[in-house]
């Protein structure tokens, strides 16, 4: 039975609609959990630290595949070096991280999953806008550890914040211990909104952040449902369980025989928006009804 070494920056609580979206992309290329594929998963807890020996742990254990989940997890498989098969997923560029060669060729034993989360970071301040067109201090919130992610995303929301006239302070958080002190610094910098940067801890901690935004009165965005369905504001951005359900997809396929160098780097192109009425209202903002059309789904 062919085992697949499965790793991830972030915790199994965090993400558990990820797993279970990466096993039903196995069932479709016919690999079943416990029949005839098995599952070895590891969870780095979001200290990116211990990703390296995680890596090296799976490669000694020689397992068939092995898929990261994440960009800290992507570039740690990548420096591994090995023979062994690498499925990623990360929301930002492959080619510039150097991971593959491209997208349609990808060479080497690497290949993977996409999404645009990276991409659509200056539309999240710009949605959030929309909905404050009278702010003139929005925060950005960033994981300095996660360096490659943070580092694109403050490029994109500070050029973002320029075009429109909005100052933009960044605060920055390793872990879920710094999420207080972020938001009592909000308050300092007489910050009117928040956008919360794509990364793993942040996903992990949605219901924190979001229950967080609720009692500081800062109207904030994310970058999915999982945030406006724990009482986020908004969420804009790529369905994270699509993503690894693409995942799972490759994953089966070389097991298969398919070889990583000639199976295209997959993109998960459908780009989301949520909406939680409830807690506009209770933030006391009407938000306009040409936003709320454009919502893939309204929490009331």
């Amino acid at each position: 039975m062919p085992v697949i070494g499965f790793l991830s920056g972030t915790s199994a609580a965090g993400i558990p609609f990820a797993t279970s979206a990466f096993r039903q992309g196995l069932r479709e290329t016919g690999y079943v959990k416990g029949k005839n594929v098995a599952i070895e998963f590891r969870w780095a807890d979001n200290q990116l630290d211990r990703l390296p020996a995680m890596i090296a742990d799976l490669v000694h254990r020689q397992v068939s595949v092995i898929i990261v989940g994440g960009t800290p997890a992507a570039l740690a498989a990548k420096a591994a070096a090995t023979t062994i098969p690498i499925v990623f997923e990360t929301s930002a560029d492959p080619v510039q991280l150097g991971l593959v060669a491209s997208l349609d060729r990808p060479g080497g034993a690497v290949t993977g999953v996409t999404q645009l989360n990276v991409e659509v970071a200056q539309k999240r301040l710009e949605l959030l806008r929309e909905l404050l067109p009278a702010a003139r201090v929005i925060a950005l919130l960033i994981n300095p550890a996660d360096t490659v992610l943070s580092d694109t995303q403050m490029r994109e929301v500070l050029a973002a914040a320029r075009a429109v006239g909005v100052e933009l302070p960044v605060l920055k958080a390793e872990s879920e211990r710094d999420f207080d002190a972020a938001f009592l610094n909000l308050t300092q910098l007489r910050a009117e909104g928040l956008v919360v940067a794509v990364g793993g801890l942040f996903t992990t901690h949605a219901e924190q952040l979001a229950k967080l935004a609720i009692r500081h009165a800062m109207p904030a965005i994310y970058k999915g449902r999982e945030f406006a369905a724990a009482g986020g504001l908004l969420s804009y951005g790529s369905n994270l369980a699509e993503s690894y359900r693409l995942a799972g997809l490759q994953a089966g396929h070389i097991l298969k025989g398919d070889k990583p160098a000639d199976l295209p780097v997959q993109q998960a192109t459908k780009i989301e928006l949520y909406i939680n009425l409830k807690t506009a209202k209770a933030l006391g903002i009407n938000v306009p009804l040409p936003l709320s059309g454009r919502a893939d789904e309204l929490f009331e």
